[in-house]
């Protein structure tokens, strides 16, 4: 007579006030934050990467170098990337005897973005590739759009502020000077980098 198989004992129900409960539930919401944690980070590096592909399709081939106002100009024409949506949103909402607003949220969400930028460009500056230091042009360039190479890039704050009253010459001189701040910023990093390599085996050696 076959013997019968034994199957694995039923597990035993978790009490809902229990520790173990308790556990699971902290486990489960962490698990949760996680993925909506990377869901957002995801996001918003999938935005910046479109950002910055939009950016690099306006570089002209042969153009080495930008100036502050050659920056101004681009910002500007991002800024209005939406002037063709919007304006067949306001013709479809024009249509006699249609009742209700069609498209409303997304209007109402392209006009906040817009209204964001717009702020940020006429104040602290809006953030945008480094095309104006050469070396960190040639480097946007080269970008493929691997948003792993994100990093690589160089961003740079510009603002429209106090643009039109200065010269040409005093827009360069200023690039150079904040070109060299740069420089040196990450001139310094790499000695720092260096010098905690020497510490590192010095540590060793000892």
């Amino acid at each position: 007579m076959p013997k019968a198989q034994k199957g694995k004992p039923a597990e035993k129900a978790v009490h809902p006030f229990s520790r173990k409960a308790a556990y699971l539930a902290r486990e489960e919401l962490r698990l949760k934050k996680k993925e909506r944690h990377q869901n957002d980070k995801a996001t918003r590096l999938n935005n910046i990467g479109e950002k910055l592909m939009w950016f690099q399709a306006q570089l002209h081939p042969s153009k080495t170098s930008y100036t502050k106002r050659d920056a101004c100009d681009i910002i500007e024409s991002y800024l209005q990337r939406f002037d063709a949506e919007l304006e067949q949103i306001e013709l479809m909402n024009g249509i006699k005897g249609r009742q209700g607003r069609l498209h409303g949220a997304r209007e109402a969400v392209i006009k906040q973005t817009i209204e964001r930028e717009r702020a940020q460009f006429e104040g602290v500056g809006f953030e945008i590739p480094d095309i104006i230091n050469a070396k960190h042009l040639k480097t946007f360039r080269e970008w493929t759009g691997d948003l792993k190479k994100l990093p690589n890039i160089k961003l740079r704050k510009v603002s429209v502020k106090g643009l039109d009253t200065k010269t040409g010459e005093q827009d360069k001189e200023e690039e150079r000077d904040l070109d060299d701040e740069n420089d040196a910023e990450d001139e310094s990093q790499r000695d720092e980098e260096d010098d905690l390599e020497i510490e590192q085996e010095d540590m060793t050696c000892v």
